[in-house]
């Protein structure tokens, strides 16, 4: 599941992409898979998400193998910090940061950093939660926003876009996604101390079938609804 639209970050052959934040590697596997020589580096804080990532990577490329699809290209991972990341100034094309500064306290910090390594005219998406969809999840359970790692502010979208333009950058692009999942993190949140609840697997079930199949139905409502319900709001600068 892509949260981010590469078509957006006009991939060219010989870039170099970093996916900050990368978790088990869901945008690092999709960018390899872009059918152009570029080199993908997926960051990440957690040691053994980044194990999990070249796991899925070794299983997506083992089975491109097996059905006839060309290899994805290769991708390096390493463990490191956001605010402190072992880059030259200037040195990446392209930079993801999908669904990471709501973790962050210091989120500038990061930011700043994502600046001072992408190059002139590069290329950064960055996807947070969607506010009033989150703020319902907040209202539901406290305990979604006190998990270890969980969530620790919602974003003011206007203000974010405001900061990360004050750092030098150009906003060129924005839309929603995943406007099914708001629902069901809705009716998580809900039964938070009910895992169990049959309804709750029911949805999640929907969501796997969906993501599965893609039916032309709900590919379909899920793109009427995104720009207003979306789960995520996805942001595309230019570095100027």
């Amino acid at each position: 599941m892509h949260t981010v639209e590469y078509s957006y970050l006009k991939p060219e052959q010989g870039q170099i992409w970093l996916d900050l934040g990368c978790g088990e590697g869901r945008h690092c596997i999709g960018a390899c898979n872009q059918q152009l020589p570029i080199t993908v580096i997926g960051v990440d804080l957690g040691f053994q998400d980044l194990i999990k990532a070249q796991e899925k990577w070794r299983e997506t490329n083992d089975f491109h193998q097996q059905i006839g699809l060309p290899e994805l290209e290769p991708s390096h991972w390493l463990n490191a910090n956001g605010s402190q990341l072992p880059f030259a100034d200037n040195s990446i094309d392209v930079i993801i940061c999908s669904e990471v500064l709501e973790h962050i306290h210091d989120y500038l910090s990061v930011l700043k950093e994502i600046r001072r390594i992408l190059k002139p005219n590069g290329r950064l998406a960055i996807s947070i939660p969607r506010r009033w969809p989150e703020w319902i999840c907040w209202q539901l359970a406290e305990e979604y926003a006190q998990v270890e790692g969980g969530h620790v502010r919602i974003f003011n979208h206007i203000t974010l876009v405001r900061e990360i333009r004050e750092l030098g950058f150009d906003h060129y692009r924005s839309h929603g996604a995943h406007a099914l999942h708001a629902p069901y993190w809705w009716l998580k949140c809900a039964f938070w101390h009910q895992p169990n609840q049959p309804i709750v697997k029911k949805y999640h079930d929907f969501l796997v079938w969906d993501l599965m199949e893609k039916p032309k139905l709900t590919r379909t409502l899920e793109k009427l609804l995104n720009p207003w319900m979306g789960k995520s709001s996805v942001y595309y600068f230019t570095a100027s």
